[in-house]
């Protein structure tokens, strides 16, 4: 007679530990991602260090009177991955966008020791040009500095000319201290100086507006290229081979998704000795890309597609013991000379090469039979180029224009196209 008491005892006990572990854990991942997002998210922050600068007369731009006055321009749902650059979703009265601010990092925070050449999201100190400085002086700034980032190329004094012309924000003819100081900070940046190069292609989204080096760009309303995100406890139980099929769940129809492709292959094409150098796409993830409402393909964060002279001037002083410690980002790798310790100047893959291997997946799966064969054969003739693209420019144009032919010919007659 007394057994069942004791029965109901212990499932009591039972029931009442694993409520407890419960309750035990879920608060732990409440309070872990509470802290990330307090860590990581200080938009609100950052808006104060520019609008009270900009009230100091410090800075100016066309985004400063709507955000630190009329306050139409607000930041929305928080994107930040690093403390240090600050990203949020945007509205300007009837514009949709992304902000971006950089700003110091938060205290106690710990980054990994991700190694990098240096690091590019220091905030601006905004004390150049200095009081005084001629605007003919600050074109010669302004040049000198576009060499040192992309090389001594021809036509520098053209880009510096477009460069004036913007820092005259509000259009009045001249060019005041503050918007000169405003534009010198955003051209530190690799994103801004990318927008700039290529602001006549469609494969950037348009600046919309500045204030300091906090900027506004173009909404891109597709991304990641592919792939979904799930949070870590559900990744841990899904197995390799359905999540590979996870990531193409969402992904437009083939003829879309090859004008998407031609549009990355055009990206690797433009900046592969364009106008102003070649550059070097240093992260060819997925989340980097999307597109938009007509499948143009774009970028969606070009921080890391870097300027080759200024990679190779950095990289080489990067001390080393073993190739990985010659990394930047997560796809420019160069090797290790023991003899010096240093990194070698010229990356292990080129461009192109790395954009065939992001969408091998993403193109092959649903072509038509009669493409699918010789695609796979070209992709993965694509995805073996070693060296840099200087190397093997013939194989390399070869290859690039085989394949934009390949796709083009199947969607040329199409309503996709």
């Amino acid at each position: 007679e007394r057994a069942p008491p004791a029965r109901f005892s212990y499932l009591h006990m039972k029931y009442l530990f694993f409520s407890w572990l419960a309750v035990f854990v879920g608060s732990w991942i409440v309070y872990v991602e509470y802290s990330s997002y307090t860590e990581l998210c200080r938009g609100q922050d950052c808006k104060n260090s520019i609008c009270d600068k900009y009230r100091k007369g410090v800075i100016d731009g066309t985004a400063c009177i709507s955000l630190c006055e009329k306050e139409t321009l607000y930041l929305g749902k928080c994107f930040t991955a690093k403390p240090n650059s600050q990203v949020y979703s945007g509205n300007w009265g009837d514009l949709q966008g992304v902000i971006k601010c950089q700003m110091e990092e938060a205290p106690h925070y710990d980054l990994g020791g991700e190694v990098e050449p240096r690091k590019e999201a220091a905030p601006a100190a905004f004390n150049k040009p200095t009081k005084g400085t001629s605007v003919e002086k600050f074109r010669e700034m302004i040049i000198s500095h576009l060499k040192a980032k992309v090389g001594d190329q021809a036509n520098l004094a053209d880009l510096a000319t477009q460069v004036l012309s913007f820092t005259d924000s509000n259009k009045d003819g001249h060019i005041s201290l503050p918007e000169a100081r405003s534009t010198w900070a955003l051209l530190q940046l690799n994103e801004f100086l990318l927008a700039l190069v290529l602001q006549d292609r469609d494969h950037t989204p348009k600046l919309l507006g500045f204030c300091g080096d906090l900027y506004m760009m173009e909404k891109v309303p597709y991304s990641p290229l592919y792939g979904i995100s799930l949070p870590w406890i559900i990744e841990l139980w899904i197995p390799a081979g359905l999540r590979r099929s996870m990531e193409q769940w969402f992904t437009p129809s083939w003829p879309h998704k090859a004008k998407i492709s031609i549009g990355l292959l055009e990206l690797v094409e433009d900046i592969f000795h364009g106008t102003y150098g070649s550059f070097l796409m240093c992260d060819v993830r997925t989340t980097t890309f999307g597109y938009n409402e007509r499948h143009d393909f774009k970028v969606m964060d070009a921080r890391y597609i870097v300027p080759e002279a200024t990679f190779q001037e950095r990289i080489r002083q990067q001390r080393c013991d073993v190739d990985e410690d010659c990394l930047y980002g997560t796809d420019c790798l160069t090797s290790c000379d023991l003899t010096k310790h240093r990194c070698t100047p010229e990356v292990t893959r080129p461009n192109l090469a790395k954009a065939c291997d992001t969408l091998k997946n993403y193109i092959l799966r649903g072509a038509p039979s009669d493409l699918s064969d010789e695609l796979e054969k070209q992709l993965y003739a694509c995805i073996a180029l070693k060296g840099s693209a200087e190397q093997m420019e013939i194989e390399h144009s070869l290859i690039l224009n085989n394949l934009k032919t390949l796709l083009w010919k199947k969607i040329s007659h199409t309503k996709d196209s």
